[in-house]
């Protein structure tokens, strides 16, 4: 209404009307439907006092009493307390594999009471096949978020958007907390967590916590027309069910996370069942009558190039991480061969062109994290990322190249005194000597100082970056490969850009190179070789797992498989060639021109070979994801739905991977 146009009696009536109004009523948590059926209501009586992994349910208890009872979950800012007897227990979903007709009538429940989008799913139904004609067999998945004992996504977000209640043992998430990193996607087992690319946010099931509240089930095990859904105080199994089991096929292990859900499946299942999505995966029964993970050739052993599919939205964490590994190899080159007193490294710290190198390793670093930052949902809520130290790798790897970069800046600050251009420039601006605010030896000590800490922040970065990829979700990065991938892109890109600008500056100045040049090829050696032994020990150890990192390399051997043997092929090539060329230089007194060119070949090669291998790292892995179905939660569709613009009709349930904010 636009009140401008009112007299100023009527204003001041509004006003008063409104000031006499009584305040407005507090939303409901839940409104209880007056035909709600009695199987949505909870009924748990005899509750265990432990689960099968030995932890009190009690979760007051098992906090001991750090938490009160009766705390308001604040459900609609109303900040009534829901009269549940077994609030403070740990409740959980109980699935019967068997009564599941694969309706998806409790995937459209949890979205329209979650009021999502067509491309998210809190709950989402898969499904696994075995057998043929006549005897075919098909086993319906229903997941969603199992409010885990040990939560990993918790542990891993950087801005501590989740939290473990000890109401009803709910694993909540904020999506206005979180800044759209999605690494809590990654090292969760189940794909509870859902990026949404559109609104640029993770958000999941929040196991209904209103319904909870107000006695009644969640909305996808009350909308479960088969009964197969089940909810209630984990280990209480269910009237009619006579099975409680922690994993059926398809199901990734429960020891990653201990899952609050529970199986009955008791229907006879062919040894072997397969999943109808793109994964090449199948399960086995073992000798125990556990299905366990399988290669599944669905594709052949062809091998292709595929190097458009090299590019994923993981691009910026390709550049990000390569950039930070680069920067971090070639100021401790610099910094530290310079501290050691050797030969060549210590005149170029004396020369015009330290600090110069040192600016760029530090524009280096930071381009690196303004790409990480794109990376991000919300690039503008960067400073979140520092919010978990306590428990994620990916704040602790952003506060270690956060100190790198600050302490870097300062060294660069305080060696300018010791600069004769810098120190050239400022007679001529202000008229008078840098020497006469700071005295160049103090400055010296104070960049020394700084220098020290800025490798200590690389070293600190480059470990919890290391450890943000151990996953054990994510077999195919979860080994010793990825600190040696990380190291040796340090040193051989490191040394790759110090050994460019630091011989160029003693060749021009006429000063002797050797020392200097043997050290920087003998270091671009040892990373190239860090790397190689890294990727064969890596390729051995993944080619024999019959699980998602096994999987993960029959992808790479034949979808990538001849990017994957150009890139092998290059790396080795480029170890012999920096052995042998450091070896010549031992014999010689500087390196020759035959040499420099083969120092250049080894340069461009480690660039490609460092920039194709990144790329493969991402685009490569295979979670440890729930079975989808041939349409749905299935990323061979995805990518075809949009390489032919299926992805453009949202009804599709398929959208870009970018972010808008």
């Amino acid at each position: 209404m636009n009140t401008s146009l009112l007299p100023i009696d009527a204003l001041l009536a509004a006003a008063a009307k409104s000031a006499d109004a009584a305040p407005p009523k507090a939303r409901k948590i839940w409104e209880i439907r007056t035909e709600e059926q009695p199987y949505a209501f909870l009924g748990d009586k005899n509750i265990p006092e432990t689960n099968r992994y030995g932890q009190k349910i009690d979760l007051i208890e098992l906090t001991e009493q750090k938490f009160p009872v009766g705390r308001s979950m604040f459900i609609n800012e109303n900040p009534a307390v829901g009269t549940n007897p077994n609030r403070n227990k740990q409740h959980g979903f109980f699935f019967t594999a068997d009564n599941c007709i694969g309706c998806h009538a409790c995937e459209a429940a949890c979205s329209e009471k979650n009021d999502n989008p067509p491309h998210l799913a809190f709950r989402s139904v898969g499904y696994v096949e075995g057998g043929s004609f006549p005897d075919y067999k098909r086993m319906n998945i229903s997941m969603a978020c199992n409010h885990c004992d040990d939560p990993v996504c918790l542990k891993g977000c950087p801005t501590r958007a989740y939290t473990k209640h000890t109401e009803y043992g709910a694993v909540l998430q904020d999506p206005e907390t979180c800044f759209g990193c999605g690494y809590c996607t990654w090292v969760c087992p189940y794909n509870a967590p859902q990026l949404d690319p559109v609104k640029g946010q993770v958000s999941k099931c929040n196991m209904c916590v209103d319904r909870l509240e107000v006695g009644l089930k969640p909305a996808c095990v009350a909308a479960c027309v088969g009964n197969a859904l089940d909810f209630g105080v984990i280990e209480k199994i269910p009237e009619g069910r006579e099975q409680a089991r922690v994993e059926i096929p398809g199901f990734p292990s429960p020891e990653i996370t201990q899952p609050n859900i529970r199986f009955q499946q008791i229907k006879q299942l062919p040894d072997q069942m397969k999943r109808t999505d793109g994964m090449p995966l199948k399960y086995h029964k073992d000798e125990k009558g556990r299905y366990r993970p399988a290669i599944d050739q669905k594709k052949g052993r062809a091998k292709h190039w595929n190097l458009a599919r090299l590019s994923s939205r993981e691009n910026p964490l390709v550049l990000f991480t390569l950039a930070a590994q680069t920067a971090a190899g070639a100021f401790a080159l610099q910094f530290l061969g310079a501290q050691a007193g050797i030969d060549g490294f210590v005149a170029f710290a004396q020369s015009s062109l330290y600090a110069p190198l040192a600016i760029l390793n530090l524009l280096l670093v930071a381009f690196g994290l303004f790409m990480s930052t794109l990376h991000l949902g919300k690039p503008k809520r960067f400073y979140r990322g520092f919010n978990n130290l306590r428990h994620s790798p990916v704040s602790r790897e952003g506060l270690g190249i956060a100190i790198f970069i600050g302490a870097l800046g300062l060294h660069i600050l305080f060696s300018l005194p010791a600069n004769a251009w810098f120190q050239s420039l400022w007679r001529g601006l202000f008229g008078v000597d840098v020497g006469s605010f700071v005295g160049a030896a103090a400055a010296q000590g104070i960049a020394n100082g700084f220098g020290a800490l800025a490798v200590l922040g690389s070293v600190a970065g480059l470990y919890y970056m290391n450890r943000c990829y151990r996953i054990k979700a994510r077999p195919f990065w979860d080994h010793w490969q990825v600190a040696t991938a990380f190291v040796g892109s340090a040193l051989s890109l490191g040394s790759l850009l110090a050994g460019v600008v630091i011989l160029a500056t003693l060749a021009l100045a006429g000063q002797r190179v050797q020392g200097a040049a043997l050290v920087l090829g003998g270091v671009l050696a040892l990373g190239l070789a860090i790397e190689g032994a890294g990727h064969t020990a890596h390729a051995r150890t993944m080619g024999r797992a019959e699980h998602e990192g096994g999987a993960s390399y029959y992808v790479q051997t034949t979808t990538f498989g001849k990017t994957f043997l150009l890139r092998n092929t290059l790396l080795g090539l480029n170890v012999l060639l920096a052995c042998g060329l450091a070896a010549t230089m031992l014999l010689q007194d500087g390196p020759g021109l035959a040499t420099l060119l083969g120092w250049a070949v080894v340069g461009v090669a480690a660039v490609l070979t460092s920039v194709v291998g990144r790329a493969l790292f991402y685009v490569l892995v295979i979670p440890t994801t729930m079975p989808g179905a041939f349409f749905w939660k299935n990323k061979a569709f995805e990518d075809h739905a949009r390489d032919i613009g299926l992805a453009n009709l949202p009804q599709v349930g398929v959208v870009p991977l970018r972010h808008y904010r």
